[in-house]
């Protein structure tokens, strides 16, 4: 590892905290300077690393501490061979088989994840719909823990795929229930979110998604929702859930507790449904996706799929001031957060930014051991008319051309580092390196940024082996590549060898999904195959 890049990142680090405790330092998430967390504490309501009295109505997660002493220095370097076990720990690839003999719009897909939080708090999911012939595609981004993420990242899914159905396949489920018969299968996973937390309160989570078949059923829908219609109900409908789960009341004292980490805690997602030439993508907050497209003159473009739902969209800060009176104009969005504490201004769960103050004191107060479960109390200032915050979607529809070659979905973790263009850069790089799609790019020509970008790559493939994943080669550039988007062995290395807490304040967790569509089977369908 270079000694200047490692002793810039550990040094700086250093010098962005505070707390000293004799010969050994205190490092807090809630301290760094890079202001990566997305909930902020305010500077006149301190939450104290000591734990005292909570110092509000409202619930937050607390801060993280790592203990570190000046020998651990010498116990954090990498060597080559680990970068790279590090970097692919996380990723997953799949190829999508055809349905039914008839070729699939989607070819395969690859993702990764890398942590900086701990646990990490992104999600990830993709399933097919067994009663239809979507796919689904998912990034979630948690915020004051994981807890929201995990439930969002299993229960999203069911919801769209129920609010898919036609009204047969809904009283065939209703019929099955009351017969106590197996259920239709609803979803195939293809990559899980994950272990779940919640093995012991599906239960709970079954019996409000069949609440939703059932008013679904009253709709009397011969043919069920339409893929707008549902996406953008079955977010909604979940973080109704979420929020009613912790207000009914429950036995079941874990079945409570994590009900309230849920609900306490926040998550931004972006989900794109594939069904043919049909490309659907819901998103709620500051996850993003884009579309590679690759033009008959072999130029390669990027077709934002998505909008950032925070302070810096003039939309979102219309819609925030249109929905409370005007005297709050000026408090709504402060230091370029909601309410000056929360980055994305739609997210799931957050229900101290939904719920009144007396809601969230009466549910607070049934004995909940705030404390066991590492909740902050805090009370933003100019709290005044809730709901602040919505998990209400916006859905872009997309029309799948041959020209489109690929859907990257991401966390935040990555847009932060990397722009759109960037980001088709770096994977239409990738498949050159990994000598996919070579009839294309040989019979093709390149433009100018594209040789120089592929010159640079190979100037550099003698310091790691070529990735055999899109979505790790995008993460290896995301932390390892200087300003001028040169890689550097060094800051790799050094970005991988930072310690869980210290990694927190230089980036975020990093999440990608990439998604290969089969060119041959979109055209076909415009030229009736």
């Amino acid at each position: 590892m270079s000694s200047t890049v490692s002793y810039w990142i550990f040094n700086s680090a250093r010098n962005s905290i505070a707390t000293l405790q004799g010969g050994r330092r205190l490092y807090s998430r809630c301290a760094s300077n890079r202001n990566k967390s997305k909930w902020r504490l305010f500077s006149q309501a301190p939450a104290t690393l000591e734990n005292n009295t909570p110092c509000g109505g409202f619930a937050l997660r607390k801060a993280y501490r790592h203990t570190w002493t000046e020998e651990d220095d010498f116990h954090l370097q990498l060597n080559p061979e680990q970068v790279p076990e590090v970097l692919r720990a996380g990723e997953s690839a799949h190829k999508i088989l055809d349905l039914n003999g008839v070729p699939n719009s989607v070819l395969r897909f690859e993702s990764n994840q890398l942590a900086a939080n701990s646990p990490v708090e992104d999600r990830r999911g993709v399933a097919s719909c067994l009663q239809t012939n979507g796919l689904m595609f998912g990034i979630f981004d948690g915020h004051g823990g994981h807890a929201c993420a995990q439930a969002v990242s299993e229960r999203l899914f069911y919801y769209v795929a129920v609010s898919l159905m036609s009204q047969q396949t809904l009283e065939q489920m209703e019929g099955a229930v009351e017969s106590m018969k197996p259920l239709l299968p609803i979803l195939q996973w293809l990559k899980h979110p994950g272990d779940s937390i919640y093995k012991d309160v599906t239960s709970v989570h079954l019996d409000h998604l069949r609440v939703y078949w059932q008013e679904l059923l009253d709709l009397n829908m011969e043919m069920g929702l339409n893929i707008e219609e549902a996406l953008m109900y079955s977010f909604q409908r979940l973080d109704s859930d979420i929020s009613l789960e912790i207000q009914a009341p429950l036995e079941d004292e874990m079945t409570r507790n994590l009900s309230l980490q849920v609900a306490f805690s926040g998550a931004t997602a972006c989900m794109a449904h594939v069904d043919g030439v049909h490309l659907h993508v819901a998103n709620t907050g500051d996850c993003r996706a884009i579309l590679g497209v690759q033009e008959d003159n072999g130029m390669w473009s990027c077709l934002p799929l998505t909008r950032d739902h925070n302070a810096w969209n003039q939309a979102e800060l219309s819609r925030l001031k249109r929905e409370h009176p005007a005297s709050e104009d000026r408090t709504v969005i402060m230091d370029d957060r909601l309410l000056g504490v929360l980055m994305p201004c739609r997210a799931f769960g957050d229900v101290q930014l939904k719920w009144s103050k007396e809601l969230q004191r009466s549910v607070l107060e049934r004995g909940f051991d705030t404390e066991a479960l590492n909740i902050y109390q805090f009370t933003p200032p100019h709290y005044y008319t809730p709901p602040y915050l919505t998990a209400k979607p916006e859905v872009t529809y997309h029309r799948l051309r041959p020209q489109d070659k690929f859907l990257v979905l991401a966390s935040d973790g990555l847009w932060d580092v990397l722009g759109n263009e960037d980001v088709v850069r770096l994977v239409v790089e990738h498949l050159a390196e990994a000598g996919r799609h070579k009839p294309d790019l040989a019979r093709r020509p390149a433009n100018l940024r594209l040789m120089q970008s592929l010159l640079l790559q190979r100037k550099a493939q003698g310091l790691h082996a070529a990735d055999q994943n899109a979505a790790t080669h995008l993460i290896r550039h995301a932390i390892g590549s200087n300003e001028y988007g040169e890689m550097e062995p060094e800051r790799l290395t050094a970005m991988l060898t930072l310690p869980e807490d210290l990694a927190r304040m230089y980036r975020d967790d990093i999440t990608v999904t990439v998604v290969y569509f089969n060119s041959d089977s979109i055209d076909a369908y415009y030229k009736g195959g």
